[in-house]
């Protein structure tokens, strides 16, 4: 199975209401948003989504709204992955149910299995789904690592297509795209290590920063397609401040923060992550009016 997700692939906030419950017209707003600045698909609740703090009504509740709002302008993928694999499974399941055009299957955190454990819950939730599927790998978050050689023997399943690769190992990233079959693809999934992993062989990003400047990032992805790597290059120093920046606290606090002063008023995140604190507020605001933003 081989299925495009584009070059651009953007991890979607989850905006929230002041009493903290999902605006769901906001996100069928912003998803809109994205996909006509650039992102050719739109990853939901992920981390950036603050999955840990949905419920799965609200998941389905998500996918259902911005299916309907892209109406197919971009692909919409849904993140089911989570600790629990007959959870996952089950996720998995109703998200291909409503309609969503791929899954992504973020490594099991706090468990920590081993690798065999780590390709028999990837394999199981394969099986149990058409769709096409994108691995993601972030030990920072998850605790452990996805190897390189666990990733090659996952894509030789079917229906895994691509992996989110968030390691910040470029020697593990230029292994995997080394040994992976025609097909599949790999994506960074740090901003600041978009133009790194092109250059190794990787097919795009997801990416946080395409939430305030999607376009930029896209053109840097297109000329290093078309073989201007110098303009490439400066795309991606002029936005290094801004990836720095939105990771100066957890993700998605910054990000939220960002919007937010961009009066896109998708609310605060959920606890435990607590709102940006002002003096880190102040640096992303002075940041954002540096690039034109605000």
């Amino acid at each position: 199975m081989q299925s495009d997700f584009g070059s651009l692939m953007t991890a979607v906030i989850t905006p929230f209401k002041e009493d903290l419950s999902v605006d769901y017209e906001k996100i069928a707003k912003l998803s809109k948003h994205l996909s006509e600045n650039g992102s050719s698909s739109l990853v939901l609740t992920g981390t950036t989504g603050e999955s840990p703090t949905l419920s799965k009504d609200e998941k389905i509740n998500i996918y259902k709204t911005v299916i309907n709002t892209i109406n197919g302008e971009a692909k919409i993928i849904a993140g089911t992955g989570g600790n629990s694999t007959r959870e996952s499974v089950e996720l998995s399941m109703e998200a291909e149910k409503v309609g969503v055009d791929g899954i992504m299957l973020v490594v099991p955190y706090y468990n920590k299995p081993p690798q065999e454990g780590l390709y028999q819950h990837f394999k199981s939730i394969s099986e149990a789904v058409s769709l096409p599927i994108m691995l993601y790998n972030i030990p920072g978050r998850t605790s452990i690592n996805l190897s390189g050689e666990t990733t090659l023997k996952l894509a030789e399943l079917e229906n895994i297509v691509a992996i989110k690769e968030a390691s910040g190992d470029l020697e593990q990233i230029t292994y995997i795209c080394a040994g992976a079959p025609p097909g599949f693809a790999v994506y960074s999934g740090d901003d600041s290590l978009t133009l790194p992993v092109l250059s190794v062989g990787g097919k795009g990003v997801v990416s946080v920063a395409s939430h305030v400047a999607g376009p930029k990032i896209r053109e840097m992805i297109d000329c290093f397609r078309a073989g201007d790597t110098q303009k490439a290059a400066e795309i991606h120093q002029r936005l290094m401040p801004l990836f720095k920046g939105l990771f100066l606290a957890t993700n998605p606090i910054p990000l939220k923060a960002a919007l937010n002063m961009l009066g896109w008023n998708v609310g605060e995140t959920r606890s435990p992550l607590n709102p940006l604190p002002e003096h880190l507020a102040d640096n992303l605001r002075a940041l954002l009016d540096d690039f034109g933003l605000l």
